[in-house]
């Protein structure tokens, strides 16, 4: 069974990815190219985003799947089926707090918006706004959105969901930040040097 602040924290993530695939397809016709540039490059980056894809899914499509095999329920420890409600609350605030700042993330960046990176087609810095505080707010936004269902819904593939996420994001970030540095050059560097990868305050002022 999946109780109310389950079904509500499923309704976050699917408006979310709508609303994700909607901004990108909008971004991409206003660019007049494709802005859909992860696993273009093959390799990790291709890698990177399956598991992306996987990660969603399996946050998505596992408990609909769950409540419909009793048998797997039983196998599963992590099934719970809506008996914590205090867990379910917290899940279900932290899948609309991350859905949230991930859409305030891509909206922010406008015509830069890229998902992914790939040489020679970076956007403009984006350094203002939800981006004062992280330099990838829309990673935080999403994997606060996945731990957030995993919480309403525990269950063996919402709890695999964020940590394969986070794994993947944490790589790409790097290979991503290695890419900005080459394009944008010092700017993006002392951007880098004021505002931390994930969150928090900025280190110091950029000069």
């Amino acid at each position: 069974m999946i109780n109310w602040y389950g079904w509500a924290a499923l309704a976050f993530l699917l408006a979310y990815l709508a609303l994700f695939y909607w901004g990108t397809f909008r971004a991409a016709n206003a660019a007049g190219r494709t802005v859909w540039l992860i696993g273009q490059e093959g390799g990790h980056d291709r890698l990177a985003a399956l598991g992306y894809r996987a990660a969603f899914s399996m946050a998505l499509f596992g408990p609909l799947i769950w409540m419909n095999l009793p048998l797997v329920q039983r196998l599963d420890p992590l099934w719970t089926e809506g008996s914590f409600p205090l867990l379910g609350t917290l899940g279900l605030i932290s899948a609309g707090t991350g859905a949230l700042i991930a859409m305030v993330a891509q909206l922010t960046m406008g015509a830069s918006w890229r998902v992914g990176v790939k040489e020679g087609a970076t956007g403009d810095l984006v350094s203002g706004g939800i981006f004062k505080f992280s330099r990838n707010p829309t990673f935080v936004g999403q994997f606060l959105l996945l731990v957030g269902v995993a919480l309403a819904i525990p269950s063996l593939p919402t709890a695999v969901a964020p940590l394969l996420f986070i794994r993947l994001a944490s790589s790409q970030v790097r290979s991503e930040e290695t890419a900005l540095r080459a394009a944008i050059g010092t700017e993006y560097e002392v951007y880098m040097a004021s505002v931390p990868r994930w969150i928090g305050l900025s280190r110091k002022k950029a000069s």
